[in-house]
C-alpha cells in the first residue's frame, strides 16, 4: 500500500470516527429523533456532503455501531471459557475495560443515553443474545436461569457503568470492572468480604 493510500485511509477512519463520536454525543443530549444530519456534521466539524460520502442518513449510524459494538463484545465473549474464568471473574470483566477505554470518548457520550433509547435496547438484547449463546456452549443450565442470568448481569452492569460515565469518575475504571466482577460471579457477599 502506498503512502498515499494509508493517509487516505486513515482521513476516513478518522472522518468516520469524528461522525460516530458526534452522533453518540448529540444522543446523549438529545433524543434520536430529534437528532439532523446537520447537528452531526456541525458537531463533527464535517459538512454535510461528507456526511454523505460516508453515511446514507442517521439509522446506517446506528445500525454500524450497533454492529460494531456487538461484534466486539462477540468476540471478547468468544475467548470466555465460563468454567474456567469464573474462578478468577476479573479476567472477563478486564476484557470489557479494555473495550471501554479503547474509545473512552464514544462509550462515555453512549453511556450518558437513556437506557431506554432505541440503540442501547438493540445493543442489549444482542449482547444478552451473545452471553446466553456463551453460557449455553459451556455449561447446562435450564434456559429461564439462563435468561435471568444475562438480564441480571447485562442490566446490572449497564447501570454501574452508566453511572460512572455520569459521575466524576475519581474511581479507576479498572477497579469498577474488579467490584462488578466480584459482585456478578459471587454476589454482596463476596465483595463486602474483600473491604
Amino acid at each position: 500500500m502506498n503512502t498515499t493510500s494509508k493517509r487516505t485511509d486513515r482521513r476516513i477512519i478518522r472522518t468516520k470516527k469524528a461522525i460516530r463520536n458526534a452522533f453518540a454525543e448529540l444522543l446523549s443530549e438529545k433524543n434520536i429523533n430529534q437528532i439532523t444530519i446537520k447537528d452531526i456534521a456541525d458537531k463533527a466539524d464535517i459538512n454535510r456532503k461528507t456526511f454523505y460520502n460516508y453515511y446514507s442518513g442517521i439509522h446506517q449510524i446506528v445500525d454500524e455501531i450497533e454492529n460494531e459494538i456487538v461484534s466486539t463484545f462477540e468476540a471478547a465473549l468468544k475467548d470466555i471459557n465460563v468454567n474456567e474464568d469464573i474462578r478468577n471473574p476479573f479476567i472477563i470483566f478486564s476484557k470489557l475495560t479494555t473495550i471501554i477505554n479503547s474509545d473512552l470518548d464514544f462509550y462515555g457520550y453512549l453511556l450518558k443515553t437513556d437506557s431506554n433509547s432505541n440503540l442501547i435496547s438493540k445493543i442489549v438484547v444482542s449482547l444478552k443474545e451473545k452471553i446466553k449463546e456463551s453460557i449455553l456452549t459451556q455449561m447446562e443450565a435450564e434456559e429461564v436461569k439462563i435468561n435471568l442470568i444475562a438480564d441480571f448481569i447485562i442490566s446490572g452492569m449497564l447501570a454501574v457503568y452508566q453511572n460512572w460515565f455520569n459521575s466524576n469518575r475519581s474511581i479507576a475504571i479498572e477497579k469498577i470492572s474488579d467490584d462488578v466482577s466480584m459482585l456478578v460471579f459471587h454476589g454482596i457477599n463476596g465483595l463486602l468480604k474483600l473491604q
